[in-house]
């Protein structure tokens, strides 16, 4: 009970807020008993930061309900599956797969869409440090530009498992379905939003595609690369007007072959309809039966 007469309220709020650590009964005790207005703020603060912590749990526990499913069910090696880059005009398609170990928690893991790049470079470290088993695949854009954007979204994302050096027993994926691999998966609509794996993979795709980018940006610049990573933003087509198109441009999207003068021969998977022509036939029958049979299942 000594330490609040040791501590000024500022040292303590340090410790108790700033550093988030737990606060002994005895010291809550004396503080509850202070009635200077600064001990009274600093146990609301103690108090918000608590309610922060309870949200923070049971956002988690939600985020990782498809995993302890499978966990529970006794299938441990359960590897995520998420790509980033399928829509910018530069750029390859880059997917991660992550397996992370049974009972996995890290404060702040989210979609990578819903984060800074400050976080996501901060979590990344956790999650690679922490994982059983993580990789990337990678689809250039000329690769992109050979096989359609939406097939090579999932060659990227059969290539980050393949790559794994800890076979998945399960994989839960983003929304599609690898039918080349034999191993038991789901596919989750939104599920870097709802499982903490797919998460996990989401920002170790984003962060190194985003890294890709900036090393692309020293090699081509004036682009913009660094900043927008490619996408379709006014700043990157302003570009492509002024200084044509180079090595990295994917050459079936719609806006670089425009620029090339030439008609366009696939849409963007998330294009506008304005945008291009109605994609391929093939390919738009592919996706509406992945989407089906995606939708179909319990989420």
């Amino acid at each position: 009970m000594s330490e609040p007469k040791k501590l000024t309220l500022s040292e303590l709020r340090k410790r108790y807020v700033d550093e988030a650590r737990p606060l002994p009964q005895e010291i809550e005790t004396a503080l509850r008993a202070d009635e200077r207005p600064g001990a009274k703020s600093l146990l609301a603060a103690i108090e918000k930061r608590r309610r922060a912590n309870r949200a923070e749990g049971q956002r988690l526990r939600h985020l990782s309900r498809f995993e302890n499913e499978l966990w529970e069910s006794g299938v441990q090696r359960v590897a995520g599956v998420d790509e980033a880059g399928m829509s910018p005009l530069a750029g390859p398609v880059v997917a991660g797969a992550v397996i992370l170990p049974v009972g996995f928690k890290l404060v702040g893991v989210d979609d990578s869409k819903k984060l800074d790049a400050k976080a996501r470079a901060e979590l990344v470290i956790e999650i690679k440090a922490r994982a059983i088993a993580w990789a990337v695949g990678i689809v250039p854009p000329d690769e992109i530009d050979r096989v359609n954007i939406y097939r090579a979204g999932l060659l990227a994302m059969r290539r980050a498992v393949e790559a794994l050096h800890v076979a998945p027993e399960h994989l839960l994926i983003d929304a599609r379905k690898l039918k080349e691999l034999a191993i038991p998966q789901r596919a989750i609509i939104h599920g870097d939003a709802l499982s903490v794996s797919i998460a996990a993979a989401s920002i170790v795709a984003k962060t190194t595609r985003d890294g890709m980018m900036d090393e692309l940006d020293r090699t081509y610049p004036g682009y913009g690369f660094a900043k927008h990573k490619g996408y379709p933003v006014a700043e990157h087509t302003d570009a492509i007007t002024k200084l044509g198109v180079c090595a990295i441009h994917r050459r079936s999207f719609g806006p670089v072959r425009r620029a090339l003068g030439l008609e366009p021969v696939q849409t963007e998977l998330f294009a506008t309809p304005s945008e291009t022509p109605a994609i391929d036939p093939t390919v738009a029958a592919e996706i509406a039966a992945m989407e089906a049979e995606v939708a179909s299942e319990p989420q």
